[in-house]
């Protein structure tokens, strides 16, 4: 099946399964509004995630726990009414798929519904095969994502690299055959040496998304606040940054305090003015 990806005016399910079968890269971004999802969009990004990093990068919580289904429903609908050419994927939050099936299609509906979602993502291997499979059942698309999750900080102890003992390898490798069988179309494997991201890569159908696991991966995934130097902390080892945003804004908002404060904003070019005519009829008023 070859669905000439470069010349499609929209990314589809199907056509994220075929870039694996053709070796072409996938390229993901996260965005949370309208005109950050817009940019993205244009770049001609695959896949756009409005990820459950949300929660630090735009609503300054310390992780992505604390975000709602509510709140990831908001920003959702507002990446969509941007996108037009990217596959849009949701985040399931943490507490959304963690009491089980219904829960979790509850607000997979919601995404879908509501929110113009076209697919979900949710964290987890072995343990989420059963609502894996029950979301693909109700015909929602789903995309995987193991090794470092976020959501499971507590558990981990940190944000620490997977994978790093052949136990833990093997099981990441079992972790993501199951959740290839459960029916999901992609995989994200986050925080893991590369070489354990190049066997998984090999041995799965479907397309691994990386973030820190290496260029072994079949795409790449990364958080835009990171990319453009829009956070506010040290970038994990594996965030290459392209643009220093924070920076460039932080100039621009100085300038307009100075301008402001010395008089020279706004000046002529920036105010609106009476015509001669009305400026003479109101001087004869005030006479």
């Amino acid at each position: 099946m070859d669905l000439n990806l470069e010349a499609v005016s929209k990314i589809t399910v199907p056509h994220i399964l075929d870039r694996k079968l053709r070796s072409a890269k996938i390229t993901c971004l996260t965005a949370y509004d309208y005109p950050t999802a817009r940019l993205v969009d244009e770049a001609g990004i695959d896949i756009i995630l409005v990820g459950d990093s949300l929660a630090q990068v735009v609503l300054g919580y310390d992780s992505t726990l604390p975000v709602t289904v509510d709140e990831m429903l908001h920003h959702l609908r507002a990446a969509r009414r941007a996108t037009r050419r990217a596959l849009l994927v949701a985040d399931l939050p943490y507490g959304a798929y963690h009491l089980g099936e219904t829960e979790a299609l509850r607000a997979s509906v919601r995404f879908v519904k509501e929110g113009g979602a076209e697919a979900v993502k949710l964290e987890g291997g072995r343990k989420r095969s059963a609502i894996i499979r029950r979301l693909v059942e109700a015909e929602i698309p789903v995309m995987g994502h193991i090794g470092l999750t976020p959501q499971s900080v507590h558990a981990m102890g940190g944000y620490r690299v997977q994978g790093k003992s052949f136990e833990s390898a093997t099981d990441l490798v079992a972790d993501a055959q199951a959740v290839e069988d459960a029916g999901a179309f992609a995989l994200v494997l986050e925080g893991i040496p590369r070489e354990l991201a190049a066997i998984i890569t090999e041995r799965l159908r479907i397309p691994t998304i990386g973030i820190g696991a290496g260029p072994g991966c079949d795409g790449q995934v990364l958080v835009l606040h990171d990319l453009v130097g829009l956070s506010f902390q040290p970038p994990a080892k594996f965030v290459r940054p392209y643009a220093n945003l924070a920076g460039t804004l932080r100039e621009a908002l100085a300038r307009f305090r100075d301008d402001v404060q010395a008089g020279r904003y706004p000046d002529d070019r920036e105010s609106y003015h009476w015509p001669a005519s009305l400026r003479e009829q109101f001087e004869k008023v005030r006479i």
